[in-house]
């Protein structure tokens, strides 16, 4: 009897820990809307592809998925909504490289860059152009240089924030070219994009999507690319190293990403879903209007990718002699 009694008490515990997991499998996650938290502003690149790839796959799961913003501290208040939500799938992340910057230009943050995030894969790949206004008279890279190096210290060039990758971008560059220019951060790119339209600031390593309309109507003049190869959208326009200054590149991308012990199998049905939006052909449209190139990576290539970017980005902060917010 004793014996009938353990084996019925093993068997019952045996099937309050497969309860969980038999749930999930039968639950069809996902069964209530997906949050997606966007750290940037309405309307910036990021935001935008954002909501190109939520809408795919809110067809595709057949629930709600709705893109937040949630803007502001170079994107780390909206990280660390993520970093403290429930790893249940149901708030998820889309963010830029900034995340991979954000340790180093920040004395404390309220999340762990690495410990507190699942990366499920990257999206997209996004060339940052170095656009001028046409009164400034400069119509190549090596113009810019030369102005630059007749002038040190007195050119500037515009950012979407202290520490953004558009930041970073433009700082290796200036490594890599020798030259002395100053940094004017501003919210966002919109409006960084205005003051170099204006004249007031000298150059900026803009996304090409809040540009592309101002390069083809002749307001805004297309230097350069910081990206490896050149960008689709401006096939004409070369690639920083290819005009002159090498080692200069810089690869913008946009990605996905969990709060941390996330479930596997919804880190990969969600890499999965991604993938699947990103062959779509109306993202891919959307894709090649912004000059964006899709690409993807298993949630651990992810992972790898994103440990080596951190250690990079930590010597190019200290190489830059960025400024730390306290």
């Amino acid at each position: 009897m004793q014996a009938t009694r353990r084996t019925l008490a093993l068997t019952l515990a045996a099937l309050a820990i497969a309860a969980p997991l038999g749930a999930f499998a039968q639950s069809g996650y996902p069964n209530k809307p997906i949050r997606v938290i966007v750290p940037f502003a309405a309307g910036s690149t990021t935001d935008i592809i954002a909501r190109a790839i939520s809408d795919k796959m809110a067809q595709s799961l057949g629930q709600p998925v709705v893109v937040e913003n949630k803007g502001g501290a170079s994107g780390t208040i909206g990280q660390a909504q993520v970093a403290a939500a429930a790893p249940d799938g149901y708030t998820i992340m889309i963010h830029s490289s900034s995340h991979t910057v954000s340790p180093h230009t920040f004395a404390k943050l309220p999340f762990d860059t690495l410990a507190d995030f699942t990366p499920i894969t990257p999206i997209s790949s996004t060339p940052n152009v170095l656009v001028i206004a046409p009164a400034k008279n400069i119509k190549t890279l090596g113009e810019l240089l030369s102005a630059a190096r007749a002038n040190p210290g007195k050119m500037n060039f515009a950012s979407a924030g202290q520490g953004s990758a558009t930041h970073l971008n433009a700082e290796k560059f200036k490594l890599a070219a020798k030259i002395d220019a100053v940094n004017v951060p501003f919210k966002g790119s919109a409006e960084a994009v205005t003051e170099v339209m204006s004249g007031r600031v000298d150059y900026y390593f803009s996304p090409i999507a809040p540009v592309i309309g101002q390069i083809r109507n002749g307001q805004l003049v297309p230097l350069a690319v910081g990206s490896p190869k050149r960008a689709a959208a401006l096939p004409q326009v070369p690639t920083t190293a290819e005009a002159g200054v090498p080692g200069s590149e810089f690869n913008f991308w946009i990605g996905m990403f969990a709060p941390a012990k996330t479930p596997s199998a919804i880190v990969e049905r969600l890499q999965d879903e991604v993938v699947k939006a990103l062959a779509t052909p109306e993202v891919k449209e959307r894709f090649a209007a912004l000059g964006a190139d899709a690409w993807t990576l298993e949630p651990k290539e992810f992972d790898a990718y994103i440990r080596e970017e951190i250690k990079s980005n930590a010597a190019l902060v200290k190489a830059a002699g960025l400024e730390v917010h306290k």
